[in-house]
């Protein structure tokens, strides 16, 4: 290489290392003066002055999704934020991992400034995640947990060519509500919610949750195969069939009677259907309710994918006296009248089947109730309580479910025996399920509960017995005061004159 070669290009590199220290030092001299002798108030206008000009010549457009729509949260931010924490690519350099306390799964979300690419219907977008400081504000938004110290403003930025702006909005964003709704359902935590009294008239606070950590499944509730598989084909049938039920003109609800006698498992069947369908619980308490007003309070303010529950309807509220027609009580507080009304029949029966119940969607109401002869038949039709299921008492089939379950074992040499007496001692699984739990040793165990039908077999004998002995009783009793009426009557005749007749 001749040295007039190597000459000129360091006289070339000098050339652009000196343009490049020109460009940079004009930059700097521009930016103090932009900042020293232009006011704040104008540094937006500029930007986005010279913003437009340089997107008037390019076929890109860009949506601003801001986080609040004024005080009201913003749907489309917040699916937003779900969909694209799971479209990171392995080239994003930062970004943000969160896990509330006792929540199962980690939450993974873009980093403020970072850019997500997404590829839909063959089209890209891109995403980019832009937080705006502000000045601190004591405005309180009930809504925000930040609000009374507010100092930024968040926002996403969708960027696509501007010949998918219909596609955006006909397809994309309705595809990424839809599987954000779907991811947060399959990784949210199931809860159960009590009413919270003293917030009755907050429809945000109304319902108290803690963590649902019930283990009850569909493996381990003793019950008929036969019933079991007919309850899961209904629940696997009601949520597949949202458009149905649009179709027909119904709400997309289902009602559940759970009846038997105490112990039989009605409680742990709501915790395994729960647990299936990844739906929250709403356990309601129609005593600690002052009116039909706050029932429906109550049902507006429940999440769809719910279940709502009330257990012992027959001892909740008085339904054999039609409380539809009931008065409404009155009692004195301070000196003064003050009339109290109650939750009635009619109001119940609106709340799980008139318009108010079409307030949601794919939401399940279940009642329980340890005598079924209690409830008035309006409760019963379907269209309230579509599914009626006899929660017996422990039947052979439960019994090996339960042995399986607490010790471990799908067949014994007692077993024969076991089963022979469960058909006759009517226990429930609660009972066997508690002597089984008594012994460590499987062979002790199952003497034990043997020992434990037997006793419950005489018990009843006996009981039966005592029954019948009260009945024979009363019959008697009842045959001799009629005997001693006759007596009386032919007696109270001999003693009238002669012509007179009682």
């Amino acid at each position: 290489m001749s040295s007039s070669s190597v000459e000129s290009k360091m006289a070339l590199a000098k050339t652009v290392l000196s343009t490049v220290g020109s460009v940079a030092a004009t930059a700097m001299l521009v930016r103090s003066i932009f900042h020293d002798y232009i006011p704040r108030e104008l540094h937006e206008y500029l930007f986005f002055g010279l913003r437009n000009i340089f997107t008037k010549f390019s076929n890109q457009l860009t949506m601003v999704i801001d986080e609040f729509d004024g005080l009201v949260n913003n749907e489309i931010y917040e699916a937003a934020e779900t969909y694209l924490g799971s479209k990171l690519s392995p080239n994003i350099h930062r970004l943000k991992i969160s896990k509330p306390e006792k929540e199962k799964t980690f939450n993974i979300a873009m980093e403020r400034n970072e850019e997500v690419t997404d590829v839909y219907n063959g089209q890209t977008f891109k995403w980019i995640w832009l937080c705006r400081q502000t000045e601190s504000t004591n405005f309180y938004n009930s809504r925000d947990m930040n609000s009374t110290l507010k100092s930024e403003i968040r926002s996403f930025e969708l960027t696509f060519h501007k010949k998918n702006k219909d596609l955006v909005l006909n397809s994309y964003l309705p595809h990424i509500m839809k599987e954000a709704k779907l991811q947060k359902h399959v990784n949210k935590t199931i809860k159960i919610h009590t009413v919270d009294c003293e917030r009755m008239y907050n429809l945000h606070e109304i319902w108290k949750p803690v963590n649902l950590n019930h283990p009850a499944t569909f493996e381990t509730i003793a019950m008929e195969s036969d019933q079991k598989d007919m309850i899961l084909k209904d629940l696997e049938r009601f949520v597949k069939r949202k458009d149905y039920y649009r179709k027909v003109g119904k709400a997309w609800k289902r009602g559940y009677l759970l009846f038997g006698p105490p112990g039989t498992g009605k409680s742990s069947l709501i915790a395994a259907m729960a647990n299936y369908l990844n739906f929250d619980i709403y356990d309601l308490e129609l005593t600690s309710l002052r009116g039909n007003l706050e029932l429906r309070r109550l049902l507006v303010a429940t999440a769809n994918k719910s279940i709502l529950v009330v257990e012992d309807i027959d001892c909740t509220i008085d339904l054999q006296d039609n409380l539809a027609n009931r008065a409404t009580a009155v009692h004195s507080i301070n000196g003064f009248g003050m009339q109290e009304s109650k939750v009635t029949l009619s109001g119940l029966l609106n709340f799980i089947d008139g318009l108010w119940s079409s307030c949601g969607d794919e939401r399940i109401i279940i009642f329980t109730t340890n005598h079924i002869e209690k409830l008035d038949p309006a409760l019963l039709r379907p269209g309230r309580m579509d599914m009626h299921i006899h929660m017996a008492y422990c039947t052979p089939c439960g019994f090996k479910l339960l042995a399986t379950n607490y010790l471990g074992i799908k067949d014994h040499k007692l077993f024969k025996e076991i089963e022979e007496l469960i058909d006759i001692a009517n226990v429930t699984p609660a009972e066997v399920a508690e002597q089984l739990l008594k012994e460590d040793e499987v062979e002790n165990s199952l003497k034990g509960l043997i020992n434990f039908l037997h006793k419950m077999i005489k018990e009843n004998k006996e009981e039966k017995a005592k029954k019948m002995e009260i009945t024979q009783v009363e019959f008697v009793h009842e045959k001799k005061e009629n005997v001693e009426n006759e007596i009386k009557e032919k007696e109270e005749e001999k003693e009238l004159p002669d012509g007179e007749s009682t």
